[in-house]
């Protein structure tokens, strides 16, 4: 069995910046993920200014693509503007490949099945042991399901589902667009432009709603694949979208139990107003890699609520 200090279950931006961190302290630790990297990630990968502070993180240093977008072109329920603001794109592939090797942390390609507390030790599948473990492995973490299970209820935000596809595309319009609430959507759709040729289009919206109304994000896909086509964004392109869902910020989300730490979606932290789950994510890695260094209280308190703070009326 290998016994190390910290296990880290998920190699996404919140696991591998806890990692860092960890690192910096020379902490022993293991991070294990069920993906061999670079992976596929589809997401539309939005990244903000506080993400790049939060890294220590030189945008002109970065050797992938990545695109700045001063302002937005904005949509609520049919009525157009322009917002400003300083936002930026990433291709998960790259980015989160990138972290992990700037992380300089060990990665063992393996799917936890299971997790027992024994002797205030956690053991994963009676291969690995450690003393602390961060479930970083997204909204079905497998140490949020051990260990965390009853205290998400009555404390999450509102579970959104999704539907994206990004894919190599010759694109002539570089605006970043977003619909909000159109067609009865409870929620967004997107077309964000990325460099070297690429292009995420998507929507998400609140499940609860969508059921409510009898309602599916198919239906949407299919306004949207339209109106791209009718605004010459994307034509003649064999969609593939890909689904998956996360929760929104909640209240009072349970962040660690005993010697066990979630961090990103995994605990339910995406932004309210953008559904942006990178930030959060790796401020939470952050801090929990603090906790355990300091033994001090792992808290998301002061964690910004909202993306672009001009878009808080929005929900």
């Amino acid at each position: 069995m290998k016994e190390t200090e910290v296990i880290i279950v998920g190699g996404g931006p919140g696991g591998t910046a806890c990692a860092w961190k960890l690192h910096q302290q020379q902490v022993d630790f293991l991070l294990l993920d069920k993906a061999v990297f670079p992976r596929a990630k589809v997401c539309a990968g939005w990244i903000t200014p506080q993400v790049l502070r939060d890294l220590e993180m030189d945008a002109a240093e970065y050797p992938h693509s990545f695109t700045q977008f001063n302002r937005f072109q904005v949509s609520i329920k049919g009525v157009g503007f322009k917002l400003p603001t300083r936002q930026y794109a990433i291709r998960r592939l790259e980015f989160d490949n990138w972290l992990l090797q700037r992380s300089k942390c060990i990665c063992v390609n393996h799917t936890v099945k299971t997790i027992v507390l024994e002797n205030d030790r956690y053991l994963i599948d009676g291969e690995f042991s450690a003393k602390y473990i961060v479930g970083a492995g997204g909204t079905h973490c497998p140490v949020h399901r051990t260990f965390f299970q009853n205290d998400r209820e009555g404390r999450k935000g509102s579970l959104i589902v999704a539907q994206e596809e990004e894919f190599a595309y010759d694109y002539s319009d570089e605006r970043c667009c977003l619909w909000f609430f159109q067609d009865g959507l409870p929620g967004y759709a997107w077309y964000v432009p990325k460099a070297n040729g690429f292009v995420n289009v998507g929507l998400g919206g609140s499940a609860g709603v969508l059921k409510g109304r009898n309602d599916t994000l198919k239906q949407h896909w299919t306004r949207l694949v339209e109106k791209l086509d009718a605004m010459g964004l994307v034509r003649g392109h064999e969609y593939k979208p890909v689904g998956h869902s996360y929760y929104l910020r909640g209240r009072s989300p349970v962040l660690r139990n005993g010697n066990a730490f979630i961090v990103g979606d995994a605990a339910g932290l995406a932004t309210l107003d953008m559904g942006e789950g990178i930030g959060p994510a790796i401020q939470s890695g952050i801090r929990a890699a603090e906790a355990i260094l300091s033994g001090r209280e792992y808290s998301v308190a002061s964690l910004g609520r909202y993306s672009i703070p001009s878009l808080v009326g929005l929900r």
